[in-house]
């Protein structure tokens, strides 16, 4: 299973698929879904706290750290597809939109190279 050749609607069935197994959507309201989703983003940062943004990328190569932050990050991915699932939001649809409205709000010939808010271009 790689990127590659794994569609979002198939991450999101396994992910289910696990859930149901076990019977925890008794716990997986939205509300606990979005909380560990931030918990979870908050273990994926802790490994590149205090570090500037070059030392970020040496960590995120690190041997050392790289499972630790694969693991992390793969929990941060879970948790949303869940989310979405109980919601019934569709992630595709929602990164479309998402990404239209970015469009928008930071044109390309406003927005390259620049770190600034979209209302301070």
């Amino acid at each position: 299973m790689s990127d590659s050749d794994t569609s979002i609607a198939e991450l999101k069935q396994r992910v289910a698929d696990f859930a149901t197994e076990r019977d925890w959507q008794q716990f997986h309201s939205p509300k606990n879904l979005s909380m560990a989703l931030a918990a979870e983003a908050g273990e994926l940062m802790e490994h590149f706290l205090w570090a500037d943004a070059e030392a970020s990328y040496e960590t995120a190569a690190s041997e050392a750290k790289r499972g630790k932050i694969k693991d992390e990050l793969a929990d941060v991915v879970i948790y949303a597809l869940e989310f979405a699932n109980v919601t019934g939001i569709d992630l595709s649809e929602a990164i479309r939109v998402k990404m239209q409205q970015n469009a928008r709000k930071y044109p390309v010939e406003k927005a390259k190279g620049r770190s600034e808010k979209y209302d301070e271009l």
